[in-house]
């Protein structure tokens, strides 16, 4: 967290939070939310300034009940999140890189959603792999120890128990998939989608 954050909450440590007027998208891009857009439940604007962008990335945390923010000086920006609190693209020297700049590493778990979404799991992270770079991460898909073909994938995403033991082998290690109802992952992963105030 940034220092001028810190020194924010403590001088002022009773600012009212904000609901609804951040979001990040499926692609990890952050989006501001005006009042029509929450409205018509729109993603929003993209926040295009890099100064900006940089200071969410650096002050983005989660609170004990699973609701990710964004420490703006001394208030807490909550945010809704299109997938997970994290997404993942794919990097040529570090592999798999965050969308607040962190690389992804010690990768532990990986899961294929019911709508087709790749996601990545390593020690207080769940991210989602942005559906640019999610040809090359499918590649690296294995069917019974084979390359899986797209028809194949979409068979094992309708009933995963049927059609064989799929791995994830972006390496050496394999790591054994498992299946996920897109409308599951927040549940099964303990963060809130859309916190709203109590």
């Amino acid at each position: 967290m940034d220092d001028i954050v810190e020194q924010a909450m403590r001088k002022w440590p009773n600012v009212p939070h904000c609901y609804g007027w951040l979001g990040l998208d499926a692609r990890g891009a952050w989006r501001m939310r005006d009042e029509q857009t929450q409205r018509q439940n729109l993603l929003g604007d993209k926040i295009m300034h890099a100064a900006l962008v940089g200071f969410i990335n650096r002050n983005y945390k989660a609170d004990e009940q699973g609701c990710w923010y964004f420490q703006n000086g001394p208030q807490r920006v909550y945010v809704d999140l299109e997938l997970t609190p994290y997404i993942a693209h794919t990097d040529p020297a570090l592999g798999f890189v965050l969308q607040t700049g962190e690389a992804m590493t010690d990768i532990e778990a990986v899961m294929l959603t019911d709508k087709g979404s790749l996601l990545l799991i390593a020690p207080g992270q769940v991210a989602a792999i942005d559906d640019r770079d999610l040809a090359q991460a499918l590649a690296a898909l294995r069917l019974d120890g084979k390359i899986a073909s797209d028809d194949a994938l979409l068979a094992w995403m309708e009933n995963p128990s049927d059609q064989g033991s799929l791995t994830w082998q972006p390496a050496e290690t394999a790591i054994a998939v498992s299946h996920i109802a897109t409308s599951n992952i927040a549940t099964h992963f303990g963060f809130v989608s859309k916190p709203r105030q109590p």
